[in-house]
């Protein structure tokens, strides 16, 4: 008996996690999504890293997340804008031909979520 109730745990468990990972975007390295930003444009992807530079005010701003293979602009609207150092996982949306505080961005993520 507690065999069958260890199995049935274990296979709604595996369900349980198999629902969770499908409704999360998918983890791109900066790298892939810079050599062809058109295939990633306007789908919801996360990137993480270590902030390298930051700018904006009133809580809106954008800053730049190096992962080890390249760097990427974010634009942040409701988080704020993190300080230089920060490690953190960002998800989005990728959008080309972007301008923000004189400054434009040729591809960019329109953040939609943050993780620390």
């Amino acid at each position: 008996m507690t065999r069958m109730r260890t199995r049935a745990l274990s296979v709604l468990l595996a369900s349980l996690a198999a629902l969770l990972l499908a409704g999360c975007p998918p983890h791109e390295s900066i790298a892939k999504i810079n050599q062809d930003p058109a295939r990633f444009a306007g789908k919801d992807i996360s990137i993480a890293g270590r902030v390298t530079d930051s700018f904006g005010a009133l809580g809106a701003g954008v800053f730049q997340i190096d992962d080890g293979t390249g760097t990427m602009w974010v634009f942040s609207k409701r988080y704020g804008v993190p300080g230089n150092g920060a490690k953190l996982a960002v998800t989005g949306r990728i959008q080309q031909g972007f301008a923000f505080g004189g400054r434009n961005f040729a591809t960019i993520l329109r953040e939609t979520e943050r993780r620390h």
